[in-house]
């Protein structure tokens, strides 16, 4: 066992609580340095940066909306509009993020949330047998089938990637 690996004590207790609740056995890993984005995280895992998954809030019409993406790619804004039937949607700020999800940016993870928001996940996620996901805190990280992922996220399987030119 590295020095990396670790036990789900490690999680925000709100995000350990909700694996407890979920009877998910999943390892948390913490690192010494934050991983609060993609490329840090894939980095210190040593995994390709597809294989994380970004949990990312957004409001639409000013209700805020959980997308999960990978984390090489882009949310299409436009694309998510269409998938709600949305007037307006936009990245959400860094307070709307702690109310809705109960941690800050950069730590959020797929579910475990404070409150429930719909959730979009795209599909490029299921390109993988696993992806690694934040723990509840910028220095956790944890592994999971996509699917399994997906599903106690509650999430919707849609194509909201941004396609590149």
């Amino acid at each position: 066992m590295s020095t990396n690996d670790t036990t789900v004590g490690e999680a925000h207790p709100r995000f350990a609580e909700a694996l407890r609740e979920l009877g998910l056995d999943v390892e948390v890993r913490r690192f010494p340095e934050a991983t609060r984005t993609a490329a840090e995280a894939a980095a210190a895992i040593g995994c390709d940066l597809s294989e994380i998954v970004k949990s990312l809030i957004f409001e639409a019409d000013g209700v805020p909306v959980l997308v999960l993406m990978d984390g090489s790619s882009r949310v299409d804004v436009e694309l998510v509009r269409g998938e709600l039937g949305a007037g307006k949607v936009k990245r959400a700020g860094a307070d709307l993020v702690r109310e809705t999800t109960g941690y800050a940016i950069g730590g959020v993870p797929p579910f475990g949330h404070r409150t429930k928001p719909r959730v979009l996940a795209d599909r490029g996620l299921l390109d993988h047998d696993v992806v690694w996901a934040a723990a509840g805190t910028p220095h956790t990280v944890f592994p999971l089938a996509p699917k399994t992922l997906i599903r106690h996220a509650g999430g919707t399987v849609v194509d909201v990637r941004e396609q590149s030119e």
